[in-house]
Formats: structure tokens, sequence, C-alpha cells
């Protein structure tokens, strides 16, 4: 019970001194990204640079006790920083009253913290699978190009900047603030983010050289802080960080928000960093498991970066996950466990001790250009192309939570996408397909007239195939669509002056459920079809669909032995014969 709760119990009685040597390297490596990406991504979401310091040492720790994932490498990512650093200034400002802001992530972390523990608790893991594949790509492109806009601040050294997250505002406000444009700030901003793009592309193209793009983001802030400190470059238009509280993680207990005006806001952007982060460190989990070979428990993660977030949140730590550009670091650094998180934590741990002071000064331009190469990645070209390949309307549903992010809003573009997405489920629900079938000559075989050229008609026969589960949502919907068919095929039978239809045939091979509507429609259909001189037949029905037509069907109208057969060649064999004129080739 205790393995099932810990994992790490699990993996300590066979860990051993050559797993712990491959932990520490990854574990170095993935502590050189997280330091920097760590106060970039605290100023993301408008909070403390040193908050992000502090998110990067004890979520890691507990993530490693009781997560399930070998190769996670757990911290604050850029979009849940976007979404939080967001989201409270509806109502509250980070710069007019940090603290308060502060106090309200903290408070969202605990929520996201706790909507994350649940989900795994109740087994409600399924929630999250409504973010399909084509609303991620959507709104991660989206987030990114908002994420990489927003550093035009430091980018451009522009002091006075629009807090709106939109496309246009934030355009709209580096223009009208030209005269605040800084030379020498976009001039290293410059230089450091060719820089960063340059290793990110060398271990793009040689995974083997990881470490080039692991390291760039420590190197650059190593070296632009030497020459800030050099050239005393804060006295000539290059903002810097400033001092950094020295020391561990206070204790935020006290912090949290549980009553107030606010708490409706911060249970509201808890649920939507809980649903992003969640989505995001499951798939990145699954994703390496896949490519080890081996399984991650999806309640498990659940319950594991939920639990994080809440100790997180008392620990003064906002919202983290496992991130895609860190835990690919680890994967390539060779992690054999999730020790590697406790060597990172404590790296930053000895950083948060000893080393503070000595990003004092830090330029700020840096930071956005380390951001802007992490986000860059999740713009995925090449998806969004294969979306438009394959399906038109998950490319529809792509868009608009790639142009709800950039033109409204994180979450408003995020639930627009979710919106469409239930409206298509809606839509396959209420609109079953329904295909017409034919013969293939020469066999008995039956397919779609429309995929199958070759496929014909059989005179007399109406053969429709549904391939849904029949339910209260479509039965009108599939009555009149089957009575439709009737009437145009005895119209075209009448202008080819061939004989009328005497069977429907409905194979329902394909319907893996019904419902009690359900079994009204056969009734209804039959009373229909008799009507108009046709035989109404089924074929082989399954499972549950079988045993309750039987249930239901007392007097054996449905499910008598001359209107149930197995396949439609043997219906349209067996019935063939009774329909006066047909010809006897076909049999």
């Amino acid at each position: 019970a205790a393995q099932y709760v810990f994992p790490i119990l699990q993996r300590g009685p066979n860990y051993s001194f050559k797993l712990f040597k491959s932990d520490i390297v990854s574990g170095l490596t993935i502590a050189s990204l997280a330091i920097p990406q760590g106060i970039s991504y605290a100023k993301l979401a408008s909070l403390p640079p040193i908050v992000g310091r502090y998110s990067s040492f004890v979520p890691p720790l507990v993530y490693a006790v009781l997560g399930s994932s070998r190769d996670l490498a757990v911290g604050p990512v850029s979009i849940a920083s976007l979404i939080l650093g967001s989201m409270p200034r509806q109502k509250v400002s980070p710069i007019n009253d940090p603290l308060l802001f502060l106090q309200l992530a903290l408070s969202s972390t605990f929520f996201a913290g706790l909507f994350q523990a649940s989900l795994g608790l109740l087994w409600l893991g399924f929630i999250i699978d409504f973010l399909s594949k084509a609303i991620l790509i959507g709104f991660m492109a989206g987030a990114a190009v908002i994420v990489s806009l927003q550093q035009l601040k430091s980018l451009l050294g522009i002091t006075h900047f629009t807090k709106q997250m939109g496309l246009v505002p934030v355009l709209s406000s580096a223009y009208h603030n030209i005269n605040e444009w800084s030379w020498q700030t976009i001039l290293m901003g410059f230089c450091f983010l060719v820089f960063l793009l340059l290793a990110r592309h060398v271990s793009m193209r040689k995974p083997k050289l990881f470490w080039v793009s692991a390291g760039a983001p420590l190197v650059s802030v190593i070296l632009s802080t030497i020459l800030v400190f050099a050239f005393k470059a804060q006295h000539h238009g290059i903002s810097v960080i400033g001092k950094l509280q020295e020391g561990l993680n206070p204790p935020s207990w006290n912090m949290l928000h549980f009553h107030g005006s606010n708490l409706g806001l911060v249970i509201k952007t808890g649920l939507v960093t809980g649903i992003i982060s969640l989505t995001e460190g499951i798939a990145v989990g699954r994703t390496f498991a896949a490519l080890k070979n081996y399984q991650v428990d999806g309640n498990k993660e659940m319950m594991a970066i939920g639990l994080m977030n809440v100790i997180g949140s008392a620990t003064s730590c906002y919202v983290t996950t496992g991130a895609f550009s860190r835990s690919a670091v680890n994967h390539n650094a060779g992690a054999k466990t999730a020790v590697s998180n406790v060597v990172m934590s404590v790296t930053v741990m000895v950083t948060l001790l000893f080393l503070m002071p000595l990003f004092q000064y830090t330029p700020n331009v840096v930071l956005g250009a380390i951001i802007v190469t992490a986000v860059i990645g999740l713009i995925d070209f090449p998806a969004a192309c294969q979306i438009w390949k394959i399906d038109k309307f998950d490319f529809v549903v792509m868009l608009c939570a790639f142009f709800g992010v950039i033109f409204i809003s994180v979450q408003d573009g995020l639930a627009i996408a979710v919106a469409i997405s239930i409206f298509k489920i809606l839509l396959q629900v209420t609109r079953p397909k329904t295909l017409i079938l034919g013969n293939i000559p020469g066999t008995d075989i039956f397919r779609n007239l429309h995929h199958y050229k070759d496929a014909t008609r059989i005179p007399g026969f109406l053969i429709l195939s549904i391939e849904a589960p029949i339910n209260f949502a479509n039965t009108t919907y599939l009555k009149e669509r089957i009575l439709r068919w009737i009437n145009e095929y005895e119209t075209e039978e009448d202008i080819k002056k061939q004989s009328s239809i005497h069977f429907l045939i409905l194979d329902l091979s394909a319907v893996s459920a019904i419902d009690t509507s359900g079994v009204s429609l056969f009734e209804d259909l039959k009373k229909a079809a008799e009507s108009k001189g046709v035989e109404l037949v089924l074929v082989n029905p399954v499972g549950e669909v079988l045993e309750k037509l039987i249930r239901a069907d007392d007097a054996r109208d449905i499910m008598g032995p001359d209107t149930l057969y197995l396949t439609v060649g043997e219906a349209v064999a067996a019935l063939s014969s009774t329909m006066k004129g047909q010809s006897s080739s076909y049999v």
C-alpha cells in the first residue's frame, strides 16, 4: 500500500550507485536550465523573481516522492505563468498592490492543486480529455505568441508598457512608446536571443548536443550579469533584476485567501491553470514513458501534481508542472529515475542559500530572451498542417483557440475552443453517421456506395448501416433520415421504371449501445415501413443491443426468424427468393 501511494518506495530497493551517477548528471543539467527559467517565468507571472526560484525547490522534492514518471522535470512553465499573471490582473495590479497579487497567486496555486488532486482521487481524469490535440496546438501557439510579445517590454527597454495581453494592445503599446526604446537594451537582447536560438537549433539538429541548449540560458545569465556589472550598464538604460532575498522558502500558509471578494477570481484562476498545467504535465510524462517503454499512472500523476501544488502554495511557490523542454533535457541527459528532480532541488537550494547576490545585476532583457526561446518551440507548424490534412473541423477548432488567445484573452480563447469541440461531439451524437451499402460484384460483401465505386445497389433492397450508439438524442434524426431515404429510393426507382423497395435492411454491427428510445425507434420504423409496403430487417445487433431488443420484443415482431440475420449477404440471399420477379443471378 505504501509503495502504491509513494512510488519512490518501489524504486528504492533496486536503486544503485550506477543509477545515481546518471541522475546526478541529469539533475545538474536541468538545474542549469531551471535556475534562469525560474526567474524568467516568475516575471512572466508578474511575481517577484525569487518566487520562481522557490518554485524550483520544494515541488520537485514532492514529485520525486509521489510521481510515477522517471523523466518528468518539475518546475514553473510558461503557459501557467502567463495565465497566472493575466487573470488576477482583472481586479488587482501587481505594480500597485504586489503583496495582494502575490497572495492571490498563491491562493490560486492552492485551488489548482486541490482540483488536480481531486481529479486523481475521484478518477475523473477524463475531464482533461476535453482539451483535444487541436485545442492544445492552437492554444499553445497563441499563448507562445502572446508570451513572446509580452517580452517586448524587456527586449526594447520600455518602462510604461500595457498591462493587457491581447495582440493589438501589446503592439500598440510598443509603437506608442517608441521614445522609450533603448538601443543598448535592444542590442544586448538581439545578441543573446540569437545566441539562444542558435544553441536551440544545434541541439535540435544533433540531439547528442542537448547540453548546448540546456546550458545556454545559464551561460547567458552569467555573461550578461558580468557585462552589466563591468560596464555599469544599469546606469545606461539597461534594467536589472535588483537585489534578491536570500534563504529558503518562507512559509506562506497565512497568505492564502479562502474568503473575501476575490475568492471567485482565485478559484477560477486555479481551475484554469490547474487544467492546463495538469494536461501539459501528464502529456509530457506519457510521451517520455512511451519512449522508454514504461507506464505512467494518470491518476497517480494527478494526485502527485496536485499535492505538489498544494504543498507549494504553503511554501511560497506558484503553479508548477512537468515542462516539456526541461523534461526533454532530463531525458537526453540520461535520467534514470525521479531522483534527478532531487538533485535539481538540492542545487537550487544551494543557490538560494549562498548565490543569490550574484544575480543582482542580471538584466531583464536576457530573461526576456530566455522566455522567447523557450516558448517558440510551442508553435508546431507541422502538426497544424497535419490537422488540416486530416480533419478540417479540428483545424477550425485549432484556429479558434489560436485567435481567441491572441485577440481576446488566454482563458476566453481556451473556453471558445472547448465549447466548439463539445459542439462537435454533440453533433456526432445527435447526427450519427448512416451509410447506404451496395454489393461488390462477385462477392457477398456490402460496403459504402460512396467509398467503393464498383459497389452496386440490389434492386428491391435499401441497405443502410448505422455507425453510432442509438439513444434519445438521435432517434428522431435517424427516423426522419431513414424514412427520407425510403422516399428518395422509391422516387429514383419510379424514374428508372424498376421494381420498388421491398426490404429495408439495417446493419447494426457498428451500434455499440442502445437505450429505450432506441428500442422504440425500431418499433416506429417497422410501423412506418409496413405502411409503405416495406419489411424491416435487422442484421447483426451485438452485445447489449441484441439483449435489449430481445427483452423488449415479446411478440417477436422485430426479432423474428425472417427479420434477423447475421450478415447483410445472408439477409439478401435469403430474402431475394421471396421477391416477385427478382432475378436469381445474385443467389
